[in-house]
């Protein structure tokens, strides 16, 4: 199925904007309502859609924060007669305040997995969602047309539609994504009182742990209280390791310690690859490179030059001089081809 009529997108910042972005990139016909005039301006300015003054529309996405999602979803379904889909990050919480109402047969829960630490509709792009998870939630009453509707828009914003029930919805976000939340979180409140030359030693390893922890906390707080319970029991059995590492630690256990520490390798592994496959091996070849503009993008040139597809990459900067560090993480045996490569340019590496 695709979409044949408009879309009305109420909440318009970075994934509203994105939506309405995303679907006039596929041609459809994008409506815009915001309570805030200001982002709804931006997100027209930028091309995500027009003005919405109560013209016919076939789905409504609601993406306002979590604490007004229900009402939302509700204000929707009682002013239009169109399919409602929302893109928020907990699917209970909103189906049990909406509660048995005859309409919710058009209401089908949605929740794209992409985001960004920045907000608003400045951050937002036409390709946010591209070849990204989309969860699409409906709860028993749903209408299949309502759940074919938003197929179509996941499809239109290319996306990977995932169908769950809602409950399992949310245990599944909460392991995977608010869970990693608050683990950032405190590890990156371990730092705000560090001293400055403990701080000045930092690497690429504490970035990587607490990236995510910049995160809006108003938003982080409504979404952690809206999926309390499913956080809950992942927070009890987080805290059972914690016991047992302080425990291998404190006793020097260094067989307890492979165990868990095996345990984390093995969840690494888990994590699906590349378009949902199995994770590829991978190995990384650290690259020295000057900060100077162009340096990355002549070192992506001579990678592709050598035809090695780079899986991921990271940079460390030096803070004591005008360099840093790449790590270019490709396929396991193409690591030895690239590492070559680059020498044979004039790169220095290794491995």
């Amino acid at each position: 199925m695709t979409l044949s009529g408009p879309i009305l997108v109420v909440g318009t910042g970075l994934l509203g904007t994105s939506v309405g972005l995303a679907c006039r990139r596929a041609g459809i016909t994008v409506y815009l309502d915001d309570v805030h005039a200001a982002h709804r301006r931006t997100a027209a300015s930028l091309g995500a859609g027009v003005p919405w003054h109560g013209e016919p529309v076939e789905l409504v996405v609601v993406a306002v924060p979590p604490d007004h999602v229900a009402a939302v979803i509700a204000d929707a379904l009682e002013r239009t007669d169109a399919f409602v889909t929302d893109v928020g990050s907990v699917k209970g919480q909103p189906l049990h305040e909406i509660g048995a109402r005859r309409d919710a047969v058009r209401y089908v829960g949605g929740h794209p997995m992409a985001g960004s630490e920045r907000s608003g509709p400045l951050a937002a792009s036409s390709a946010l969602f591209d070849g990204r998870p989309w969860a699409v939630a409906p709860h028993a009453g749903s209408l299949p047309e309502a759940v074919a509707a938003v197929e179509a828009l996941v499809a239109a914003c290319g996306a990977v539609p995932h169908r769950l029930d809602p409950d399992d919805h949310d245990l599944a976000v909460a392991r995977t994504s608010h869970l990693p939340q608050l683990l950032s979180v405190l590890m990156a409140a371990q730092l705000a009182d560090a001293p400055e030359e403990h701080l000045a030693l930092s690497g690429q390893g504490v970035r990587d742990v607490t990236r995510i922890a910049a995160s809006d906390p108003e938003l982080w707080v409504q979404i952690v209280d809206g999926n309390a319970e499913a956080l809950g029991a992942l927070l009890h059995a987080v805290r059972e390791d914690l016991d047992r590492l302080i425990a291998a630690v404190t006793a020097g256990e260094r067989e307890a310690l492979e165990g868990l520490f095996a345990r984390g390798v093995a969840g690494t592994v888990a994590i699906p690859g590349k378009h949902g496959g199995p994770a590829v091996p991978t190995a990384t070849v650290f690259v020295s490179i000057p900060d100077h503009p162009g340096e990355l993008a002549r070192l992506f040139a001579d990678a592709g030059a050598a035809g090695v597809n780079i899986e991921d990459v990271r940079i460390d900067h030096d803070p004591g001089r005008e360099m840093g560090l790449v790590e270019v993480v490709v396929a396991e045996d193409r690591a030895e081809a690239l590492h070559d490569a680059l020498e044979s340019r004039g790169w220095v590496t290794h491995r």
